[in-house]
């Protein structure tokens, strides 16, 4: 039986932490992209390598939209595209935390149909493909049911409590944070907190993975205008995420200052 694309993002993902694995062991090469676009390093470029050579052995007609490599507009054309971060939360990596994921995905006509977070130092595999669940090592994760923003415990930065923001002033939520976006959604897949948010443009490969594994579990994902997500775009950033079950999401974008008007 062919390999589907779920088992073949698994095989890559844990690839991937085989060829990183040494390279933690050394010393890390760092270097900085232009435009102030965030550190990469060697780690970055190797575990890319590798999920390049596996994925694209195994699907060489599907697209390539990968942080680490130069964007190809064929993939525009592509039925299926492979969406990957080889490694979601770098500057984690840097300073030895073990908070970074391999973040990968299998997007069809702008849908993701198979996506795979896999957290090699916290043994954690997030897995979900389309109609298929959601797991974490192979067990079945659901969102949980808290149904309004106040009091809820929430994965977001500081700066999307700024006033601008809300309709009012912002909610009194309990904020905790992770480095890796992808992995932030996992978390509110799993339960283990109510919802995430980032107000700020967001790559593809830092989502995608992440939004198929939310819908699975039963959560609900969006913009931050509450548009649906789409993928494999000519310009492949989302406005922002909001991520929660579905009675939270709508608690959440009623409390949002509409889009492009201010707070009052």
């Amino acid at each position: 039986m062919p390999e589907s694309d779920l088992a073949l993002l698994i095989r890559a993902a844990k690839a991937a932490a085989q060829a990183v694995e040494p390279i933690l062991d050394a010393e890390l090469d760092v270097t900085h992209k232009a435009d102030n676009a965030g550190p990469v390093t060697n780690a970055d470029h190797a575990a890319n390598a590798m999920l390049e050579s596996v994925l694209r052995e195994a699907r060489p007609d599907y697209g390539w939209l990968s942080e680490e490599s130069p964007d190809d507009a064929s993939r525009l054309s592509s039925e299926r595209t492979f969406i990957v971060d080889p490694i979601d939360g770098t500057r984690s990596l840097i300073e030895g935390s073990k908070t970074w994921a391999h973040a990968l995905a299998v997007a069809e006509q702008g849908v993701v149909t198979a996506g795979v977070v896999f957290l090699p130092q916290r043994g954690k595999l997030y897995a979900a493909e389309q109609g298929g669940g959601a797991t974490l090592n192979g067990a079945a994760i659901r969102p949980a049911r808290t149904r309004a923003l106040t009091g809820a415990a929430v994965l977001a930065t500081k700066p999307n409590l700024a006033p601008t923001h809300w309709r009012t002033d912002a909610p009194r939520f309990n904020r905790s944070h992770r480095p890796s976006l992808a992995y932030r959604m996992c978390l509110v897949a799993e339960g283990r907190y109510d919802a995430m948010l980032t107000f700020r443009p967001a790559w593809e490969w830092d989502i995608a993975a992440g939004a198929l594994i939310l819908a699975e579990a039963g959560a609900r994902a969006s913009d931050k205008s509450g548009d649906p997500l789409r993928f494999n775009n000519a310009h492949p950033q989302a406005n922002g995420v909001v991520a929660a079950n579905s009675d939270l999401h709508a608690d959440i974008m009623g409390q949002l200052a509409p889009a492009g008007r201010p707070a009052a």
